[in-house]
């Protein structure tokens, strides 16, 4: 049994809030020669404390990067932990590469409960496929609504975790709301990043008691700042990509949904055209002339994929294509959607969720990247070939683009037909070349 030594970060005694020392008021010696009253200073005091004493943790924080603590040392033993909570409110992508993180914790204490916070579209596929025992689900439309909303959905979320007495909080998506979340939980060890990712300000602080770097092992991928968690907690790191396999039933139903459509496993490509930004999609009729090529040059067939968001993009590669192409975007679930991906003979798409969900059922992806550099977020795990422009890029977007930002940039439209059909084909012979060594 082994056993983590983890530091806590407390505040002194001397900064805890205490009574305040109110001395003791005299009457005026005489009325005529009334003393100067000093009623407001002794209000403005008395103010003051109850102010200090409701916002002990927002001046604690202030006090606490002036004084940066005491340190202390706290022995824990691996078999205190009966449930875990990972907060992981971002997208499908996040998702999956959180699984890892999941995977390792179950890996080092048999037994424990790890539950996820998350969006409810996401609740049915961590729980079939083993990565969480149990999911807390928010709505996303609840914590984007009206600041009423926002409370409402924010009190029965908070109720809800409280109930079930975590013995450890661990916040990967390091937002001002997961961290709220995180120190309203109450949780004994509260894992989070520090320094987080966007500077806190005056009044914000950082709940947790356990903190990690901002990436974990010494690697610059971001599954590594997932990964973080296990480094500070003394955790061997086992699984070291992403690994989620279809359950039987969904294998079935996607064999049945290819039968369908005249399509064999192992013969086509998966192509996704959809992003979350339009900066980030790869031009439709680009796609449909690099789709063209393939299935010229390869005869595999292609499957559009994606989300019921992104038909419009479908659509457009579906009327500028010269040869068929099976459209299925908007008809799968994320559990069929995965065992699709598996029988695919290679993904073909842009940086995105679907992306990552190949790679972790192990089929080779050519990954499309603009601004957005493939060394944090390319496809891990498995034979991979990520494209991206010559940086610095000239600004073909016009006021789509944003240099600040690189999900909100159009880089990826400077990629060019040739180069991602030299990829695809790159890829297929050296998958080949490993499939024949297999066998």
């Amino acid at each position: 049994m082994c056993h983590a030594r983890l530091t806590v970060y407390r505040l002194p005694g001397w900064l805890r809030p205490r009574r305040p020392w109110r001395p003791r008021r005299e009457e005026p010696s005489a009325p005529e020669r009334r003393a100067p009253s000093y009623d407001f200073v002794w209000k403005l005091t008395r103010t003051c404390a109850r102010w200090f004493s409701i916002s002990t943790s927002f001046l604690g924080s202030f006090w606490f990067r002036i004084t940066r603590g005491v340190k202390q040392m706290l022995q824990i033993s691996p078999t205190s932990f009966r449930s875990i909570l990972i907060m992981q409110t971002k997208f499908i992508g996040d998702i999956v590469l959180a699984s890892a993180l999941a995977k390792n914790l179950q890996l080092e204490y048999p037994g424990v409960k790890v539950v996820f916070l998350c969006d409810a579209r996401f609740a049915g596929f961590l729980t079939a496929h083993g990565i969480a025992a149990e999911v807390v689900s928010f709505s996303r439309a609840g914590m984007r609504g009206t600041p009423l909303q926002r409370g409402r959905e924010l009190v029965r979320v908070v109720r809800t975790l409280r109930r079930h007495r975590f013995d450890m909080v661990i916040d990967i998506t390091d937002s001002k709301t997961s961290r709220l979340v995180s120190g309203l939980v109450r949780a004994p060890i509260r894992v989070g990043h520090y320094p987080t990712e966007r500077p806190l300000r005056w009044l914000e602080r950082q709940p947790a008691n356990v903190r990690m770097k901002p990436y974990g092992f010494g690697e610059k991928h971001y599954l590594f700042r997932y990964l973080s968690p296990l480094e500070v907690l003394g955790v061997d790191l086992r699984v070291r990509a992403p690994a989620i396999r279809p359950l039987p039933f969904e294998t079935t139903q996607a064999l049945a949904l290819l039968s369908k459509h005249h399509l064999r496993p192992n013969a086509f490509v998966a192509v996704h055209a959809g992003a979350s930004f339009i900066g980030r999609r790869w031009q439709p009729e680009r796609f449909a002339a690099a789709i063209e090529r393939i299935s010229s040059e390869t005869g595999l067939d292609a499957v559009l994929i994606g989300g019921p968001d992104e038909h419009e993009a479908a659509d457009k590669i579906m009327a500028a294509a010269k040869t068929p192409v099976v459209n299925l975007v908007g008809t799968l679930s994320l559990e069929t959607l995965l065992a699709l991906l598996k029988e695919a003979r290679l993904f073909l798409g842009n940086e995105s969720g679907p992306m990552h969900m190949a790679a972790a059922a192990g089929t080779p992806v050519v990954g499309l990247f603009g601004r957005t550099n493939p060394v944090r977020w390319g496809p891990v795990g498995v034979p991979s070939i990520s494209l991206r422009p010559s940086m610095p890029c000239d600004c073909i977007g016009g006021d789509l683009c944003r240099r600040t930002d690189s999900s909100k940039a159009c880089c990826v439209w400077r990629l060019e037909v040739d180069s991602v059909v030299e990829a695809v084909r790159e890829l297929l012979a050296r998958t080949d070349v490993a499939l024949e060594q297999a066998v």
